[in-house]
This record gives structure tokens, sequence and C-alpha cells, in this order.
């Protein structure tokens, strides 16, 4: 919450000094608070660890959920059914291409179904559902993990920067980056400071990856399965591939879609939202650690940043060949 109200802070300064802020809150709470995990020594970040972990994860559900109440499905899908195919194609191109991309690379196969589907879903979530599907080794999870924790902050800093070289427009730009951002979290400080827009098309996007989990995790583990390798997903639970707040994110839009929900608590369910967030950022960057990109073998970065390049593309190609968002 330090952390949160100092970036609040600084954009309140820096508005009052040079008009609109050139970072937003939520990219500065994350960027604090990976400096204040770097700069803490190990016994003294500890004792931050439990509230740091507990704001990236029940803060941030809440604070998605609440989100579902400023979103406005019509407006959302003004693109028609041509949304829909690109986030599937997507997420089933993106799992086939990189667990190829891994494998060429000599990565074992179990650590491959991790990269594939923690890049083509939602980074950790992903890994720790399959992890526990196909039993994978920690040492496994721990090299999947680590990687994209430190690619999915570089995500939310430079992937701004592809809107005037690509001439994207805001709502074109939400779909790229709720489709190649790996967390919700992440995904929401890398679309809002952008536009309203954005961030609303880029949360429904990557809420749609999320939800194509359950089967993508079923899937993999049936493969793993048929050809042998050791799978056990009898203990995975429903609540693993559909979240509470994902649920009740996708409530919460429909009943403002149907106009059973008034404009001004909408728009404090927004305010509220945006204040968690930023708490959440901001648990989530203390949450990284840069030293454990030193343990992550060449082979695993590789794969990863080879992966992430083919679905920038691929989307980037969809959003031109279907004209969405134009």
């Amino acid at each position: 919450m330090a952390i949160a109200g100092l970036s609040l802070a600084l954009v309140a300064a820096e508005t009052r000094l040079l008009g609109p802020p050139l970072i937003e809150a939520l990219v500065l709470a994350l960027l604090i608070g990976v400096g204040a995990r770097t700069l803490l020594e190990s016994k003294k970040g500890a004792l931050f660890a439990p509230g740091a972990a507990f704001a990236a994860k029940q803060v941030l559900e809440v604070s998605v959920a609440l989100l579902g109440a400023s979103v406005f499905l019509p407006a959302m899908a003004r693109a028609g059914p041509t949304l829909l195919a690109p986030v599937i194609l997507g997420v089933s191109a993106g799992i086939v291409v990189s667990f190829g991309i891994a494998r060429a690379l000599g990565l074992p196969p179990k650590l491959a179904a991790l990269v594939a589907m923690g890049n083509s879903i939602c980074g950790n979530s992903a890994i720790a559902a399959l992890a526990s599907v196909i039993r994978a080794e920690k040492k496994d999870v721990a090299s999947a993990i680590g990687l994209t924790a430190v690619l999915g902050v570089g995500l939310v800093l430079l992937l701004p920067a592809l809107i005037v070289p690509l001439a994207l427009s805001h709502y074109q730009y939400g779909v790229l980056a709720g489709m190649s951002v790996y967390a919700v979290p992440q995904v929401v400080a890398a679309a809002f400071p952008v536009s309203q827009l954005s961030g609303e098309v880029a949360t429904l996007v990557k809420l749609m990856r999320v939800l194509l989990l359950g089967p993508a995790v079923l899937s993999v583990g049936l493969l793993f399965r048929l050809f042998g390798a050791e799978a056990g997903g009898a203990g995975a639970r429903f609540s693993t591939y559909a979240p509470w707040f994902v649920l009740v994110f996708l409530l919460l839009a429909t009943v403002r879609s149907v106009g059973l929900l008034p404009d001004a608590l909408s728009g404090a369910a927004r305010e509220v939202s945006r204040l968690l967030t930023i708490i959440a950022m901001a648990g989530l960057g203390f949450g990284v650690d840069v030293a454990a990109v030193r343990s992550v073998g060449p082979r695993v970065a590789v794969a990863v940043i080879a992966s992430l390049v083919f679905l920038v593309g691929l989307t980037i190609s969809a959003l031109r060949l279907g004209g969405i968002g134009e």
C-alpha cells in the first residue's frame, strides 16, 4: 500500500508539473515494487513477502472482478465473431508452435509443454495448472516461471511502443495486449494507460484466453496420457479452470450490458478496481526476482522469446487480414 501510495503521489506531482502523466501509477507501482525487491536484502525482503503475495493474488482478484462492472459487452463485440476466431486460433497455434520450438531446442516434453502453455494462455497460472496435471518436476516449473515473470514486466513497458509504427487503433492495441501479455494484471498495466477502450478490450480478450485454460490443460494432459507420458489430472478442480474472479467479472459485465447496473455504481466500481489494481501491481513487482533470470537456461529463454514473437506476429496478421478494429 505504501508503494501504491507513492506511485499515486508521483503521478499527481507529475500531472501538476507536466500535465498528463508520461508514466501511469499502474506502471510506476510495478517498477517501484521491482526496485524495492531488488534493493532489499533477502531476509528483509522475506518480511514483506506475505503482504506482497496477498496483494498480487487476493487483492488483484477482487480488482479484476470489479472491473467487470465497467465493461459494456455490446461495445466490445462490435468487431463481431471475427474477434473470437483470432483468440481461439492464437491460443491453439501458440501452444502447438511453442511446443515445437521448445522441442526443437532440445527441451524435454514436460518442460516444453509448460513453456507452450504459459506463453499461449496466462503465464504462471497456466504453467501451475498444467504442472499439476502432467506432474512436472519442480525444477521445470521454476525454469518456465522464472523468465515469464521478467518478460511480463518487459511487455508491459515495451508493448505500447508498437502502436505508432504499426499504426494500431486503440481497439487493435487492446486485442494485441490481450493476446500477448501473460497475466491479467500485466494486461491491465499494459493497456489501460493507453486508453479506457484499449484496457477494456485487452481485459476481455485476456479473459477469453483464460477461459480456454480448462480445455487446453485437459487436452494436453490427455495427449500426455495417450503418448505414454506420466500425467495425473484427477486432482484438478473446476476453480483451476474457471477462477471465481473471472466468473464474477463476466457476471458484472453481463449485468451492466443489460442495463441493470446504474452508471454511478459502475463508475465507483471502476475507481475502486483502479486503486486495488495499483496495490496489486506493487505486490506483483515486489514478487519479481530479477536474479531468477540467471537460473533460467538459455534454451528456455530462446523458446519463450521465439514463441512470444510468433504470437505477436500472428495476432497482428489476424488484425490486418480480418480488418478487426479499424
